[in-house]
């Protein structure tokens, strides 16, 4: 078969080639190469399912001013919760952290810092903390917001509607003599 290592080396080099097309060919289309960088799916097409993470101690406006200096460690507990960290190195601070990450919406994080003096509340550190109501919107997500399907007639509706026809009842085909069997225990 002196044709043979020819043929293999050429089919070599087809695959080399071919492949280095399709790799070109990726390259060439910017959205693709955009959608494979920054998204969660597949060419735009399938996006993997993401479990929804919330983690931590939600702190809104109000509850961050239930909370008030010189309260005690158990009073700023019970307005705010169990802090998520409670560092034993720095035993007058603690930490009250929130995240949530969905799939659709950009992922939150809030950070609030109780500062304690002689096991009294000094101070509160926070960025802008949401009231409850702009908390609830910012976690809602926008979804479909066309009416529900109707899923009856109206009797204009059903009156318009074709009529089913008509089927005459077809005569049941005889059957043999229906068996009897004897009982399985005796009488």
């Amino acid at each position: 078969m002196p044709g043979f290592p020819v043929f293999v080396s050429s089919l070599r080099g087809l695959a080399v080639l071919g492949g280095l097309v399709a790799l070109v060919g990726c390259s060439s289309f910017p959205a693709l190469q955009t959608s494979l960088q920054t998204s969660d799916s597949f060419l735009g097409v399938v996006t993997p399912y993401r479990m929804e993470i919330v983690q931590g101690n939600v702190v809104t406006k109000e509850a961050a001013a239930l909370a008030k200096p010189g309260m005690s460690r158990q009073q700023v507990r019970e307005a705010l919760g169990s802090p998520m960290l409670a560092d034993a190195f720095h035993a007058d601070r603690w930490d009250y952290v929130f995240t949530i990450r969905r799939q659709g919406t950009p992922e939150q994080r809030r950070t609030v810092v109780a500062w304690f003096k002689d096991d009294k509340l000094d101070r509160l550190e926070a960025a802008e903390l949401p009231s409850e109501r702009e908390f609830v919107a910012s976690i809602f997500r926008q979804g479909n917001t066309s009416p529900p399907p109707v899923l009856e007639l109206t009797p204009e509706q059903a009156q318009a509607l074709p009529r089913p026809p008509k089927v005459e009842a077809v005569a049941a085909p005889a059957t043999g003599a229906v068996r009897t069997y004897p009982p399985l225990e005796p009488l």
